[in-house]
């Protein structure tokens, strides 16, 4: 992996997090141009929805905050980019025809409150074959610790889903994992745990 220096940051690229290297540096999602491409949970000042329609996919995003979808439609306009936005649970996907997505993406809107099994059942049914689901959010292994403190100060699994939670619903929602990095961040390299998990996950079956 490149110096961190080296980390493009013109606001284009799918976004993991402040800290952390963005798909600049990782290439989980991949080329999006001429691709329709869904963001479920608006994450970023410019939102990774726009970044990609800046790059020329055709995107979608949902949100469930109304202040959110608004500000977002505002960055597209000041982005001179076109994205559909709908307002609503991010599982709510019922305004997509089958097999219809190349590329779902949810940063940092995953978590214990999430019903993460239908969540990725609604995600599976709207993506084409083989398709990829990225998905990021803090590692499971950071909530255990406050900052760099070694002392560990809750149970793992008590504030956010397990990596087992995750690949035991996916694999339930027929997906297999290809991709998974545990992002350490940037300025803090010898952190006692990483700060993010990113997944890419490939539908199988139609």
């Amino acid at each position: 992996m490149s110096d961190p220096t080296s980390v493009v940051t013109d606001g284009r690229a799918v976004s993991y997090g402040a800290s952390v290297y963005n798909d600049d540096e990782l290439r989980v999602c991949g080329d999006v141009k001429g691709k329709r491409v869904l963001e479920l949970g608006l994450f970023g000042t410019v939102p990774n929805c726009v970044a990609m329609a800046q790059r020329g996919a055709r995107s979608i995003a949902i949100d469930p905050s109304k202040e959110n979808v608004q500000r977002a439609r505002q960055a597209a306009r000041n982005s001179e980019v076109v994205v559909e936005f709908h307002e609503g649970e991010l599982a709510d996907l019922g305004f997509l025809m089958n097999a219809a997505i190349d590329l779902a993406v949810c940063v940092h809107h995953i978590d214990l409150n999430t019903d993460i099994a239908r969540l990725f059942r609604q995600v599976h049914r709207v993506l084409r074959p083989e398709a990829g689901f990225v998905f990021a959010l803090p590692h499971p292994m950071s909530t255990v610790f406050d900052g760099n403190d070694p002392v560990a100060r809750r149970r793992y699994g008590d504030s956010s889903p397990t990596i087992g939670d995750l690949t035991m619903a996916l694999q339930r929602a027929n997906f297999t994992i290809d991709v998974m990095h545990e992002l350490t961040p940037l300025h803090q390299p010898h952190a006692v745990a990483p700060s993010t998990l990113v997944v890419r996950a490939r539908k199988l079956g139609s």
